[in-house]
């Protein structure tokens, strides 16, 4: 019954280390050597009721979510914050060249407005996802 109890560890190696993981463990091995018994009992060789009781036995996201693994990542304000202070920069910057470029080359039309309104979406986007991690 080792293939069954290394298939079990396969299973939750991914599964943080707890009382409640190892009796899990446990119960689930002693389900399926049950099953492979009871297989046997019916006429199947060993091999083949291990195979059949493991592939019956199926996945266990479910109980992964339940021990825990399945969490979503910790997201970070911190990291959001940066990126809002870079955007502000950059578009500041990029809002600067286009007023030059305008009142350098063309000040008699005024330009500048529109490719500022598109850069404005930058830093907006930015303050709207670190309002959200807040």
């Amino acid at each position: 019954m080792r293939k069954i109890k290394d298939h079990v560890k396969e299973l939750f190696k991914d599964v943080p280390a707890s009382d409640h993981k190892e009796l899990m463990m446990q119960d689930i091995i002693q389900n399926l050597e049950e099953k492979v018994s009871d297989l046997m009992f019916s006429g199947k060789d060993e091999e083949d009721a291990i195979n059949k009781a493991i592939v019956e036995f199926g996945d266990i996201e479910d109980i992964k979510k339940e021990l825990g693994t399945n969490r979503l990542p910790v997201k970070n304000p911190k990291r959001y914050s940066l990126h809002l202070g870079f955007s502000l920069w950059g578009s500041g910057l990029i809002t600067a060249l286009f007023v030059f470029i305008n009142l350098y080359y063309s000040p008699d039309v005024i330009w500048f407005v529109y490719p500022v309104f598109a850069v404005a979406w930058w830093p907006l986007a930015m303050f709207y996802k670190w309002l959200g991690m807040k």
